[in-house]
């Protein structure tokens, strides 16, 4: 049987066999209070409430008037203590409204709705007001994916299986345990996108296809949706990759997979849209996985968005305090390395990794020896060695020029490189400056345009 892949990427060891076996369980933060980040994909949002308010389970606590703006909902019921700012995945504080929870627990969900006979704009804002977001890590707008421009035909929508992260479980268990609501979830994004639709799933987890298709021939759905095995190797299920492996065709650089005729989403995306239409129910809960060497119960949960990873230990996991070494909110290869554990889990936060030591490469750089053996890793086909040089040299064209901005730091190169140089680091420093610079241009010409309508106004 054929095996779909891309170029490049690496292999490496999977840990997926500490918890892919652990069923999900309800767990909620011992001190019962979340603190919930104001802005979670999209546009910068604004708090509804105020300190002392009263909110509902799903009731409105943030939003914008602009298209990419994303809503923000009450995970739990219960009084407003406090708006502020809190350390969050990226390591940065950002503004989060703290709600401490009440014995009632009432909820405010939306009325439900028919995703097969509603109109589509209906169904589009229903989405929209449900905050949902890529739940893959990324958080990107779901109502703004599913509005591609007119001059886009989509012919594909790819549910994105592979869960290529060693560690991570959660989509596993999901596919699994939630079948239907996966499903239903991907019927309602063919419906609104008139396209054909794939499951793509890694061959180590090949034992949920005949799965999938039992749930997909009872649901009626065998002509629209197929389930296709891929290669187990990382990253599969980056956005370029999996297009590459699944369609054969590529991304152009600097483009977004509906320029190949496709939209990629989410195993947990797809399974709140359901929610969203079927229970009315906004974006308020999220499935993770807690595991690593230092964790003494690895296992996948489903927590309030905003539940603070601190709060969950040890009452639903606990660890070995000192084989903790490292934390890291997402997976090994693109997570983020956490100061500590009181952080919130966020909706696009996948898991959270308790490693030790011996799990991690914690080496000192040494003198890049230009072996290349980046380059053959790499599943973008960018040179990183030259990248890396060229940033060194502080030569940020040159190194827009050996494809910068097209990395998704993925990690391969750090992953395989003998000197240990921290490539990733350094490229996302890079990409950083190149944004800083190009936010400063567009600042410069605003105030020259400013200057200039100044002075047409004098004359």
């Amino acid at each position: 049987m054929k095996k779909f892949t891309f170029k490049g990427g690496v292999v490496p060891p999977e840990r997926k066999e500490l918890s892919n076996e652990c069923a999900i369980k309800d767990a909620f933060p011992s001190t019962k209070t979340v603190t919930i980040p104001v802005t979670m994909g999209g546009a910068p949002n604004q708090p509804v409430v105020k300190v002392g308010d009263v909110v509902k389970k799903g009731q409105l606590i943030a939003t914008g008037d602009k298209f990419m703006n994303c809503p923000v909902h009450a995970s739990i019921a219960g009084t407003v203590k406090k708006i502020g700012s809190f350390m969050v995945t990226t390591n940065v504080e950002v503004p989060c409204i703290v709600i401490q929870a009440d014995e009632a627990q009432e909820t405010a969900y939306m009325e439900p709705l028919d995703p097969f006979t509603c109109d589509e704009k209906d169904a589009l804002a229903r989405i929209r007001d449900a905050g949902i977001v890529g739940m893959g890590g990324a958080s990107f707008p779901t109502h703004v994916k599913l509005a591609p421009p007119p001059d886009k035909e989509i012919e594909y929508v790819l549910l994105n299986a592979a869960e290529c992260e060693p560690y991570l479980t959660i989509d596993e268990r999901t596919l699994q345990e939630e079948t239907h609501r996966v499903i239903d979830g991907m019927a309602i994004v063919l419906r609104l996108m008139g396209a054909k639709g794939v499951v793509a799933l890694e061959t180590n987890k090949s034992y949920i296809k005949p799965i999938l298709e039992k749930e997909i021939a009872e649901c009626g759905y065998s002509d629209d949706i197929t389930v296709v095995l891929v290669k187990t190797k990382y990253p599969q299920g980056a956005e370029k990759n999996i297009v590459k492996a699944v369609l054969g065709r590529e991304i152009p650089a600097g483009k977004l997979p509906a320029d190949a005729g496709a939209v990629i989403i989410n195993v947990g995306t797809v399974a709140a849209i359901s929610d969203a239409f079927r229970l009315g129910k906004p974006l308020i809960e999220r499935g993770l996985t807690i595991s690593g060497g230092a964790v003494a119960n690895p296992c996948n949960i489903r927590v309030p968005v905003g539940t603070v990873v601190g709060d969950l230990i040890p009452q639903v996991f606990d660890l070995f305090p000192e084989l903790t070494y490292k934390i890291i909110s997402g997976g090994p290869m693109m997570g983020f390395a956490m100061t500590n554990a009181m952080f919130p889990v966020a909706k696009g936060t996948s898991g959270v990794i308790f490693l030790t030591k011996k799990e991690t490469c914690d080496l000192e750089e040494d003198p890049c020896i230009s072996c290349g053996a980046c380059i053959h890793v790499c599943p973008m086909h960018l040179t990183p060695v030259m990248i890396n040089r060229e940033l060194k040299a502080e030569k940020l064209e040159g190194a827009k020029k050996f494809g910068l901005m097209d990395c998704i730091e993925c990690g391969c190169c750090a992953y395989v490189c003998p000197a240990h140089v921290h490539l990733v680091q350094r490229f996302r420093l890079g990409k950083a400056l190149v944004r800083d610079e190009m936010m400063a241009k567009k600042a410069k010409e605003a105030m020259e345009a400013a200057k200039a309508e100044a002075s047409q106004e004098k004359k």
